[in-house]
């Protein structure tokens, strides 16, 4: 019986507080939350008035990591970081396409971890945006240039364009004065200068978008690298090369398969060794240097003239 008269008790208890519920007027906590007007001091991902963190105007409780990539920093860093004066931030864009069989399919984008990086650090005043992976690499349906080859990821230039325009008027409406495109395939130049162009005239001075046609220089790079050491011998025919390996090499030598093709005997790409691994980083560490270097001397021209991309271009 007390077991019965128990069951019963919660019944009524389960139904009493059910009936409480649909009375007009008895909001859940969280349904009146929503009801609420925004709060203009939110920020975060969440209400102000919930939590102070949620305030724009919040302190930092941690310190800033060392870092110039959007993606490792919260808010609160991008936000800090601006107000010390990073008003200028980097759109790189690589690719995914085969490379032979020792280069990763995300060989543009291994390249542009370590370049963006470099450059951004030698400006002083730049962050480096996520790098946009997915470019124009063929046609989908009829599988030409890389599309043929499995791994290959290919956008319409439609797609493309869109969302660079989408990523840098996000960045724009933040308060980002220079939106910087900067291209390691060539695929990827046209769509770059079309947006830069686009939307430095739709700024109208608030904002300015470059695209930096002298990043995208592999021959320049080889010509300077030639007197450093780096002298090509019998071509392998391979979508590869000592430049781009040891530009991959200097953000992560797996990407490259350094150790397998060191005891395999194949560590050579175009008659050059890539053998030797100090050798291989001081080469590197010399390829990002060049490229940074030249990159920030455009970036700089272009911006004190205001202009979104070189006029001979």
């Amino acid at each position: 019986m007390k077991t019965i008269a128990l069951v019963a008790c919660g019944v009524v208890v389960l139904a009493a507080g059910a009936a409480s519920a649909q009375q007009p007027g008895a909001a859940a906590p969280q349904q009146q939350r929503e009801q609420r007007p925004p709060d203009p001091r939110s920020r975060g991902g969440g209400d102000c008035r919930d939590n102070p963190y949620n305030c724009a105007d919040a302190p930092n409780p941690v310190p800033t990591p060392n870092t110039v990539w959007m993606e490792e920093m919260t808010w609160m860093d991008v936000r800090d970081a601006m107000k010390a004066g990073k008003t200028s931030v980097i759109i790189a864009t690589g690719g995914m396409e085969p490379n032979g069989p020792w280069l990763a399919t995300g060989k543009h984008n291994y390249v542009l971890h370590a370049n963006c990086e470099a450059i951004a650090r030698k400006m002083g005043n730049a962050l480096c945006a996520p790098i946009v992976k997915f470019v124009p690499e063929g046609d989908i349906e009829t599988k030409t240039i890389h599309m043929a080859s499995p791994g290959t990821i290919s956008m319409r230039e439609d797609t493309f364009r869109a969302i660079l325009r989408d990523t840098a008027e996000s960045l724009q409406a933040h308060g980002f004065k220079n939106i910087i495109f900067i291209g390691d395939s060539g695929g990827n130049q046209a769509g770059q200068k079309a947006i830069a162009e686009e939307l430095t005239a739709k700024w109208a001075g608030k904002a300015l978008a470059v695209h930096v046609a002298e990043y995208y220089d592999y021959a320049g790079v080889a010509a300077y690298m030639k007197s450093h050491g780096i002298v090509d011998g019998t071509s392998d025919n391979m979508h590869d090369d000592p430049i781009i390996t040891l530009n991959m090499f200097a953000d992560d030598p797996n990407s490259v398969r350094y150790n397998e093709r060191v005891k395999a005997g194949k560590a050579s790409i175009n008659g050059v060794s890539v053998a030797d691994k100090a050798k291989n980083a001081a080469l590197a560490k010399q390829i990002v240097e060049f490229r940074a270097t030249k990159t920030v001397d455009a970036i700089n021209r272009l911006v004190a003239a205001k202009k979104p991309s070189t006029a001979s271009q």
